[in-house]
């Protein structure tokens, strides 16, 4: 396993320092900041996103399922905790009421890396809507399901299961059938799977978005993703635009996805 997915302090720099230099300018781009804007991130984990946007001084919110990184998360944000300017909920997001639960609906909401580990994103897009503010917009990053790593085979223990790209597209029981011969555990293997179910394409994506009533106000195909300067010292690429406009071929060919909707 790679030593960011285990130490949680460099994986909250990490983060943070990509929110910074790719993800607060890609935003900023095409939306303006209010001055008294309220940032909502679901799927917060240890909070490094969050962390980019009390720097600024704007209050933010984080819900996350996993109460083991909520923890650091509340380690590392002790100070903002103290102030006031920032809260975390341990809930589903399902069972949220934004004014009740959390007292305020949000200007900005973001899916950093969410999206693809999320069933059933048909019924899950529409819900953003109850968390957002008139004129407010929604984040999200991702990588297609179908390139190289989109199957998150990198977290894995072990040269082969972890380095080799594009095995997790084989059909059926020969997946994990491979995984196990990569000398994958049982529990990683039913983690592998779980992704499986939920990986999403740039198109049924889009699909959703439209669906849900979300309009697609930019995004941005990269080739090498931002976040790999800081896991992997790889300067971010975008990929070029003939690869980013084929329908299909994109997905295999395309690391990473930025898109920011208005509902």
């Amino acid at each position: 396993m790679y030593e960011f997915h285990g130490d949680k302090r460099y994986y909250f720099d990490m983060t943070h320092k990509v929110t910074v230099g790719h993800i607060v300018p890609f935003i900023k781009e095409q939306f303006q900041f209010p001055s008294d804007m309220r940032v909502l991130e679901i799927g917060c984990g240890e909070a490094g996103v969050l962390k980019a946007f009390t720097d600024l001084g704007y209050k933010c919110t984080g819900i996350e399922l996993e109460e083991s990184r909520l923890e650091f998360a509340r380690e590392f944000m002790k100070d903002e905790l103290e102030n006031g300017q920032i809260q975390f909920l341990n809930k589903d997001i399902y069972d949220v009421n934004p004014e009740v639960d959390l007292g305020t609906k949000f200007d900005l909401i973001i899916l950093k890396d969410v999206i693809e580990h999320i069933p059933n994103q048909e019924k899950f897009m529409p819900q953003l809507h109850r968390f957002l503010n008139k004129g407010g917009v929604v984040f999200f990053a991702f990588p297609p399901w179908q390139m190289p790593y989109g199957g998150h085979q990198q977290v894995l223990p072990g040269k082969m299961a972890s380095k080799m790209p594009y095995y997790h597209l084989l059909p059926g029981k020969l997946y994990p059938a491979v995984m196990k011969m990569f000398g994958v555990n049982e529990s990683g293997i039913k983690t592998m799977e779980e992704i499986r179910d939920t990986g999403i394409s740039i198109e049924r994506f889009e699909k959703i978005c439209k669906v849900s009533e979300f309009s697609v106000v930019k995004k941005s195909s990269y080739l090498f993703n931002p976040i790999y300067e800081y896991k992997f010292g790889i300067k971010p690429r975008k990929q070029l635009n003939i690869i980013a406009n084929i329908p299909y071929l994109r997905n295999y060919l395309v690391m990473g996805m930025y898109y920011l909707v208005r509902g």
